[in-house]
């Protein structure tokens, strides 16, 4: 298997290799059964929420992938003496997954962001995935009155990735909580995608993605998330509760 699944505080990671990602993306695809295939890039306060959050938890147990993008994560794993999986960085894993899809001549359907910002997005990724075909787009920020038609229209197209971004109702439990009328394909969500490809956003700095320092920006932004110190001393916590549990079990 090009995947391998990893229990990691009572919850799961998987290591995904970044030479594995076009054959995984084609098995997603290409497996039997109906009904979305999630795909769930998620950062430490992610696994901290499945810990407290029942809805939050059960989507991540039932994603087909859930990648890890905080190197917290990838420290822990180290700690627990676990398999050290892959970090990905958002923007390009996406890429990377685009890419695989417009060299078999697959489609892409978007969903979110603003009309204009969607429209943007479009023309760029057409640009740069020529082969890549749309089949569809509807902007997020929607009235409820549009729910049913939204998805009525998104199980029509049949695309093989939808990619969701910002104004969406619920975020990424949107595609947990309609999954039973949502079509076979890969669902995937980050709420910047949409407008990095507008050009109305800009992608986090490589640099401080590969020193972990990525929210050092959002707390520039919203000084008051720096009182997350405490639920990454909790998180510390924790892996000190399982090295001790697991050394116990041994």
């Amino acid at each position: 298997m090009a995947v391998e699944r990893i229990k990691f505080l009572d919850l799961f990671l998987d290591i995904l290799r970044p030479e594995d990602i076009d054959e995984t993306i084609m098995r997603l695809l290409d497996e039997p059964g109906d009904g979305p295939r999630q795909i769930m890039l998620v950062s430490l306060w992610d696994i901290l929420r499945a810990r407290r959050n029942s809805e939050f938890r059960a989507m991540l147990e039932s994603a087909a992938l859930v990648l890890p993008t905080s190197k917290s994560l990838i420290g822990g794993a180290q700690f627990l003496h676990k398999k050290t999986p892959v970090r990905y960085e958002p923007f390009p894993f996406i890429i990377a997954v685009m890419g695989t899809l417009e060299k078999y001549l697959k489609t892409v359907y978007f969903f979110g962001s603003r009309n204009l910002s969607l429209q943007k997005a479009e023309k760029n990724i057409r640009s740069t995935f020529p082969s890549l075909r749309i089949v569809g787009r509807i902007p997020g920020f929607y009235p409820r009155s549009m729910e049913k038609n939204i998805k009525t229209a998104i199980a029509k197209a049949e695309p093989s990735l939808v990619l969701v971004g910002s104004g969406i109702p619920g975020k990424q439990n949107w595609i947990y909580r309609n999954r039973s009328r949502l079509p076979k394909g890969i669902f995937l969500w980050d709420a910047s995608i949409l407008d990095i490809f507008a050009e109305r956003k800009k992608r986090p700095s490589p640099a401080l993605f590969q020193a972990g320092l990525e929210y050092l920006p959002q707390i520039l932004k919203n000084p008051l998330r720096i009182f997350r110190i405490f639920p990454y001393l909790w998180y510390k916590i924790l892996l000190a509760f399982y090295r001790l549990r697991k050394n116990k079990e041994a």
